[in-house]
């Protein structure tokens, strides 16, 4: 049974791929920011009074103070998978819906990672800057250039989720010595793999690359702090394209200017954009690059066509495939 008798409506925060747009319009009745940047909250509150259901985006922030504005809301459907700008629980208690976009984004992210990772290790960024500038003017030199060896090296991994796990399987292939460190063990990954779990002090000491898989959450906000940075080797690079607060920027510029690590690989930053007075942009030992890790057109297309899906699902009277508050479910039941 639908939820609605006629089409509900959406507001949608962003233009999103056209595959997963146009199944929104043809099934809702849909307003569309078309701005590249993101709508003012202001704008978002303004938006939300007389609608069914928000599509929004990582940079959108979704609090008490829109759900306020919204007395007809009742799903917040996020093209991410990450929904840490959503108040899930106030959404909960309110008997809102938030849904994401797990899953499809994985390989993409994971292969993302990778990039960052061989792009740092072997000065991808610097080489190109140098024939750019003009200042190739040897053919070849022994000295010219030099990065570190990816394959054979120990590759640690902070959060074994779907992205982590799939970097540990692309590590393999680089015949690595893989060590992870979660909340959470995999003994079957772990064996199918040969992969090690250790204590997160002991993955930062031994770690020749260390990548941040992990999702933010008070726990893991600032994990890499100036500590953890120090245990690290001289010789080793960490690489972020998971959350940027997990990363403290502060010590990061630290460690990388006073040689307590070789470089870094950042995707997220705390601030995003991160402004052009950020410190780590100076740096030539840092690959930086604008949160682009789903940023393939397959994957981005099918986020969007999960967000419709998760949209239809919800007001045809069913559980949105990728519900991140079941609770909500369970207390409609109980009502």
């Amino acid at each position: 049974m639908n939820r609605l008798p006629k089409k509900p409506r959406v507001y949608v925060t962003r233009e999103m791929p056209e595959r997963g747009l146009r199944i929104i319009k043809k099934r809702f009745e849909a307003e569309v920011w078309l701005d590249y940047a993101p709508p003012p909250k202001k704008t978002i509150i303004e938006k939300v009074a007389n609608v069914d259901a928000l599509a929004t985006l990582l940079s959108d922030k979704i609090d008490a103070e829109v759900f306020d504005a919204a007395p007809n809301l009742k799903i917040v459907a996020q093209m991410a998978v990450g929904f840490d700008n959503i108040d899930v629980n106030e959404a909960t208690k309110r008997g809102i819906h938030v849904t994401n976009t797990p899953g499809v984004l994985t390989e993409t992210t994971a292969d993302f990672a990778w990039t960052l990772l061989m792009a740092v290790a072997r000065r991808i960024v610097e080489a190109d800057k140098y024939v750019r500038t003009g200042k190739w003017k040897v053919s070849w030199h022994p000295m010219m250039m030099q990065g570190r060896d990816v394959y054979g090296a120990t590759i640690g991994i902070v959060g074994l989720g779907r992205i982590g796990c799939a970097i540990a399987k692309r590590a393999k292939g680089f015949d690595m010595t893989v060590l992870y460190h979660d909340i959470i063990r995999r003994p079957d990954f772990e064996k199918e793999y040969n992969i090690q779990f250790t204590e997160l002090d002991t993955l930062f000491k031994k770690a020749d690359f260390v990548t941040i898989n992990a999702p933010l959450t008070k726990e893991t906000y600032h994990l890499v702090d100036e500590k953890k940075l120090k245990l690290m080797k001289k010789t080793a690079y960490i690489i972020n394209n998971a959350r940027g607060q997990i990363v403290d920027e502060k010590a990061l510029y630290k460690a990388l200017k006073d040689g307590w690590i070789a470089g870094a690989a950042l995707d997220v930053f705390e601030q995003e954009p991160t402004p052009l007075e950020n410190p780590l942009l100076k740096l030539d030992n840092v690959v930086v690059a604008p949160h682009i890790s789903s940023a393939s057109y397959e994957t981005r297309s099918r986020m969007a066509e999960m967000v419709a899906q998760n949209l239809i699902a919800f007001f045809e009277g069913k559980t949105p495939p990728n519900l991140v508050n079941p609770e909500v479910v369970k207390a409609e039941r109980k009502g």
